[in-house]
């Protein structure tokens, strides 16, 4: 049986652990050439020996998502080694819950050069590809923090309600040139986010929140849509979540 997405190639930031590790492995085993881009090369390389094995295809791209040279790069490679870009997924992200008083001016600049800087590099530079193709899919990992706010955890709210406004002007924006953008926003999920900046891996360990693979699936879902349809916005909870 055909795999969903052979002949497809996806970018996914943020790649070496993860909502990130978990969508790669999703995409692979639906056949998709990935190129797969983080700080830590070990894990991309572990990462891509897993994607092949499962026979989808990946080369790697080791650096900072904040820098405009990893994005070029990265952009770069998908075409050079696979020919086009087909999708991408802006899931590099970092959290840092604290209250206001307690932020710093270096939280916030780290928070929102992660969470959007590099979102809008890395779709900057990938959209010129998928207009000329006349096709691709562009998704932002969000979170439930960008539908409404948390108590102790403002500038990271507001930078995932920004890469919300964002996919909702790039749908209109670049609909017209057959581009799908869409936006995953999960609860908490059992990853390395945000240890040691508002939680333990104690306290993660114990939780009920989202697996990575949850969040994958979601991906998945985005990504194999049919080419008339789209999917603009899937909003994650646990099922262990209390009743209102």
């Amino acid at each position: 049986m055909t795999k969903k997405l052979a002949g497809k190639v996806a970018v996914i930031t943020g790649a070496s652990a993860g909502i990130g590790w978990a969508s790669a492995i999703a995409l692979a085993a639906e056949g998709a050439s990935l190129v797969l881009t983080a700080r830590r090369q070990d894990r991309l390389e572990e990462l891509a020996a897993q994607a092949k094995a499962l026979g989808g295809d990946a080369t790697i791209i080791v650096g900072d998502a904040r820098e405009e040279e990893t994005a070029l790069q990265t952009v770069a490679a998908a075409k050079e080694t696979f020919g086009s870009l087909d999708i991408l997924i802006n899931n590099v992200g970092v959290g840092n819950y604290k209250n206001l008083v307690d932020t710093s001016a270096a939280d916030y600049d780290e928070m929102v050069d992660i969470n959007i800087r590099s979102t809008f590099l890395f779709t900057r530079h990938a959209v010129p590809v998928m207009i000329e193709q006349g096709a691709g899919t562009v998704l932002m990992i969000s979170s439930m923090a960008g539908v409404y706010g948390f108590a102790g955890e403002a500038v990271y709210c507001a930078t995932k309600f920004a890469q919300v406004g964002f996919a909702q002007a790039l749908d209109k924006e670049l609909r017209p040139h057959g581009i799908k953008v869409g936006i995953i926003c999960p609860g908490g999920v059992k990853t390395e986010f945000a240890l040691g900046k508002g939680r333990t891996e104690q306290s993660v360990s114990e939780s009920d929140m989202l697996e990575p693979e949850d969040v994958a699936g979601a991906v998945l879902l985005a990504c194999t849509q049919s080419p008339q349809s789209r999917i603009i916005e899937v909003r994650m909870r646990t099922m262990a979540e209390a009743l209102a």
